[in-house]
């Protein structure tokens, strides 16, 4: 095979002669499309959901939601507020799936009774915990976050409502927090995108 480099090659009227024959065949060329403007990407935005029951355990399918997404590669954080007996605190985290970090507070037990009735540490144990949640919440370093009995902490006076309102208000828009349990404050609900009520145990 040769190729050749003679100038004598006039690319265009070859262009023009394959135009007339398609004229002549009856065919005409696509009318040439205005340009489109490029796509508006949207920020991912996060949102505020809430599930809540009248008893406490209705935490076992948003641990199944928090599992799969943190499978599929996001960052999340679970916190109980109250349930302890596993001697573990911020600095004590399990890790998950490489991506999802589970917190309990330093305590004997699961917690049922108001923090007035408490033991200095029990309260400084279960307010460790929202420092961490509070930390997170403002740096944007997670695409999850999942409070479980977040509502019945400040129901039983561990935690501040205000604080908490105030905190989740200056969350980044990119975050989904999760709050689970009985005792939702209304504050809180107000916030919601989402809602989810179980109206009884099975």
């Amino acid at each position: 095979m040769t190729a050749s480099l003679s100038t004598s090659h006039r690319p265009g009227e070859v262009r023009s002669a394959d135009h007339r024959t398609l004229e002549r065949a009856g065919l005409h060329p696509l009318p040439q499309l205005p340009a489109r403007p490029p796509l508006h990407l949207v920020s991912p935005e996060g949102q505020l959901q809430v599930h809540t029951a009248p008893y406490r355990g209705s935490f076992a399918s948003v641990l199944s939601q928090a599992l799969r997404a943190a499978g599929l590669g996001s960052r999340v954080m679970v916190v109980q507020f109250l349930k302890g007996g596993v001697a573990q605190g911020p600095d004590r985290r399990l890790t998950l799936c490489g991506r999802l970090q589970w917190l309990r507070p330093d305590v004997a037990c699961c917690l049922a009774e108001p923090a007035s009735e408490q033991e200095p540490d029990t309260l400084a144990a279960v307010q460790a915990l929202w420092a961490e949640c509070r930390s997170q919440l403002l740096n944007g370093e997670l695409d999850q976050l999942v409070m479980d009995e977040l509502g019945l902490a400040v129901a039983l006076g561990y935690l501040d409502e205000q604080d908490v309102r105030s905190t989740l208000e200056q969350r980044p828009g990119s975050m989904d927090v999760i709050v689970t349990g009985p005792a939702i404050p209304d504050s809180l609900m107000d916030m919601a995108d989402q809602v989810t009520e179980l109206r009884r145990g099975f």
